[in-house]
C-alpha cells in the first residue's frame, strides 16, 4: 500500500540527513498518515480513508468531507476519493 494521502495526494519527499561532519546521505521524509473513518452527510455513511494529519485539519476547517471533496481537484484525489466525490455530487444534484 502506498504512503500517499487519498485526499491531498501528499506523498514521500526526498532529502538529506546531514551529520555533524556535514556528510549528506539520502533519506525519505514520509507524510504523517492515519486511517480514519469520515462521515459523509450527503450519503449518510462513514468511509475509511488513509489521509494525512494536515488533511484532517483541513477537512475540519472546510466543514466536513462533502465540502472538501466538492471543492477538491480531481488530480489530487485517489481513485476511491474520486468515486466518492462523484457519488456526493450526484446525491446533491438529486436533492436540488
Amino acid at each position: 500500500m502506498s504512503r500517499r494521502c487519498e485526499l491531498t495526494g501528499v506523498g514521500p519527499m526526498v532529502g538529506h540527513s546531514v551529520s555533524h561532519s556535514n556528510v549528506k546521505t539520502k533519506r525519505r521524509f514520509l507524510p504523517s498518515l492515519r486511517q480514519t473513518a469520515l462521515q459523509s452527510e450527503a450519503l449518510g455513511q462513514a468511509y475509511r480513508l488513509k489521509i494525512s494529519n494536515a488533511a484532517l485539519r483541513t477537512l475540519d476547517f472546510r466543514g466536513g468531507l462533502d465540502a472538501f471533496l466538492v471543492k477538491a481537484d480531481d488530480a489530487d484525489l485517489s481513485l476511491r476519493a474520486r468515486r466518492l466525490k462523484k457519488q456526493i455530487k450526484d446525491k446533491l444534484a438529486a436533492k436540488a
